[in-house]
């Protein structure tokens, strides 16, 4: 048998061999490099695109406006209104035609539509913080609306450009913060939508996910991984439980129409409902994370704590389980994201209808974030359009949230051997 020559490393072919895997690697790591960059580049222009959209949801403009309450058409008595029946009484008033009129008395004719719902809502909280000003004149600060806001900020009609420059000429116009965002639920008017509604019901929908999901997947990955013998069902269960995790997420939403809703007779579009499809949605991932995590706990932790007369439940919950929590976080992480962008599903379970107040608990009609994000988005108003890019804005808020919880959680429970 004929032994290969040793590679002479003076010859000029050798030199040219390495010279070429020197220029494949440089290849290599600029193309490398190139996807880097490609993603962060993507990454800037999408934070970009939706932070010059999105950040003028956070604020808004105030007009100033005198109010004569002693020549307008509002039949309130500031006695009647310190009783539990005083919101009532105010929102009962005709409170719209007593700002049209005030708005055309100080900027004139073509001021009738200066200001809207979110007007109105500011004027009952001040009517009912004083109702002394009803004997008199006020001047408010009160937000303009969703036309005039949007003219304020620069993409507009002439009309509406107009009535701007003549406000900021009298230093009746200011750009605020707009906390009624953050603090207000849906609505037809822009000017007064908010995503407190939305935000509460995602976050009553999670608990429910989570609630479910996490021990019962962790239970389920324990059994498969550490107690139930290996046969023919195992591995059928195993199999179906991976098809699970793939599987689209709008038939998650037909399963919960047909169990939850047409069978159990659930309330439709309630965060009960919307974290019970989102759970059997999350559970396969968390059920595969878990295994996976458990798997990579050294047997000697098991010979060890069996060999000094620990039970097998012991063993498990005693040591594997907390050596494999960190890795079934990770999978939780994943879950938990994936359940918290979702909008089919919960579309397939009615979570798409308009909720004016926010849900008072479980049961309660609700929507969340991405729904939220979704509807505003086919309005035709051009104010819904930054209150689109605000709300998807706070989801990623509020998704980094979570996720850093669990990422807190994570390492906090993290061993090292």
């Amino acid at each position: 048998m004929n032994s290969r020559a040793p590679s002479r490393w003076s010859d000029v072919a050798m030199h040219q061999r390495v010279r070429r895997r020197y220029i494949v690697e440089r290849w290599f790591r600029g193309v490398g490099f190139a996807a880097v960059a490609l993603s962060v580049l993507f990454l800037a222009f999408l934070l970009f695109n939706m932070g010059s959209k999105g950040l003028g949801g956070f604020s808004h403009y105030e007009a100033s406006l005198p109010i004569d309450f002693t020549r307008s058409d509002l039949f309130l008595d500031p006695a009647t209104l310190r009783g539990p029946d005083a919101a009532q009484t105010v929102a009962s008033a005709d409170l719209e035609t007593a700002i049209s009129k005030a708005a055309v008395a100080a900027y004139g004719p073509g001021a009738e539509e200066m200001f809207g719902d979110a007007a109105i809502t500011r004027l009952t909280k001040a009517i009912l913080a004083d109702p002394a000003m009803l004997g008199g004149t006020s001047t408010l600060w009160l937000p303009v609306g969703s036309k005039l806001d949007v003219a304020a900020k620069g993409d507009s009609d002439a009309a509406n450009e107009k009535l701007v420059d003549m406000l900021q000429s009298r230093h009746a116009l200011r750009r605020t913060f707009n906390a009624d965002f953050l603090t207000s639920s849906d609505s037809t008017d822009p000017s007064s939508a908010g995503v407190w509604g939305a935000l509460k019901g995602t976050f009553l929908t999670i608990l429910v996910t989570m609630g479910l999901a996490f021990p019962i997947g962790v239970l389920a990955a324990v059994y498969l991984e550490e107690f139930a013998t290996r046969n023919r069902w195992t591995d059928a269960i195993e199999v179906s439980i991976n098809n699970l995790a793939a599987v689209p997420s709008i038939i998650f939403g037909l399963l919960g129409l047909a169990v939850f809703l047409n069978v159990m007779n659930l309330p439709r579009s309630a965060p009960l409902v919307g974290g019970l499809t989102l759970a059997l949605m999350t559970m396969p991932v968390i059920v595969i994370a878990g295994r996976n995590a458990i798997k990579t706990v050294p047997p000697s932790i098991r010979d060890a704590a069996l060999g000094v007369g620990a039970s097998k439940m012991q063993v498990v919950f005693h040591h594997v389980l907390p050596l494999a929590l960190p890795g079934i976080l990770t999978g939780t992480i994943i879950g938990m994201a994936r359940a918290l962008g979702e909008t089919a599903p919960l579309l397939m379970i009615g979570m798409r209808a308009f909720i004016a107040a926010p849900p008072s608990g479980f049961t309660a009609p609700a929507t969340v974030l991405p729904v939220q994000i979704f509807l505003w988005s086919d309005e035709v108003d051009r104010g819904f359009v930054e209150k689109t890019s605000a709300a998807i804005i706070v989801l990623l808020l509020f998704m980094l949230l979570m996720n850093g919880l669990a990422i807190y959680l994570r390492n906090r429970f993290e061993r090292r051997w």
